[in-house]
């Protein structure tokens, strides 16, 4: 099967193969329902192009725990959030736009996906429904965009970077890896044996 083309949404593109495959997954969520909640931010990001930063405005799913956080006051790049279901948002497979949210608003990448991971986490948290109920939003929001969300961004690791341990935090780290692939005690006990004796 031929893929099809990546289709251009302003700054943000969506292949239609990953689209259709992350939509059908709500039909392989069996404990997940069209009246499942879950909340949906505006978010302010920024993509680099050219040299130059551009604002867009993009739909994000929020996971429980974030909203728990953004509700306490810590800054955010959230403008507003609305709670909804999952029925609102996904109508035949396909993304829906509320009306609350600006027309030039865009939906984030794997949109379909990130909405019925968010609803999973409300599901054994039904306390984080309470301060945005489905229908409800709210915009007061320590919003901030003193640190961007870039979404192209790429992160270059320079050799001058690498961190050097030392000989004692080598074998530290050696022991810790061992433990944690449950290397047997006698193995443990020889390998800081002979570490210790190399010291």
């Amino acid at each position: 099967m031929q893929p099809k083309p990546f289709i251009a949404l302003g700054f943000l593109t969506l292949n239609y193969n990953r689209l259709m495959a992350v939509a059908t997954s709500l039909n392989q969520a069996p404990d997940l329902s069209t009246d499942s909640y879950l909340v949906v931010g505006l978010a302010t990001c920024f993509i680099k192009e050219d040299g130059e930063v551009h604002e867009v405005k993009v739909l994000e799913p929020i996971p429980s725990a974030a909203l728990e956080a953004i509700l306490k006051g810590i800054p955010t790049s959230y403008l507003l959030a609305c709670g909804t279901t999952i029925g609102e948002l996904l109508v035949d497979e396909t993304p829906q736009k509320l009306s609350q949210f600006p027309a030039d608003a865009q939906f984030c990448d794997e949109f379909a996906f990130r909405a019925i991971s968010a609803a999973r986490t409300y599901l054994s948290r039904q306390e984080t429904q309470t301060p945005l109920p489905v229908g409800a939003m709210r915009d007061n929001f320590n919003y901030s965009i003193e640190r961007k969300r870039v979404l192209n961004a790429t992160r270059v690791v320079r050799k001058e970077a690498d961190v050097k341990h030392d000989e004692y935090t080598t074998q530290v780290l050696k022991v810790v890896a061992m433990l944690k692939l449950n290397v047997g005690s006698r193995q443990l006990a020889s390998f800081v044996q002979l570490s210790l004796n190399e010291l």
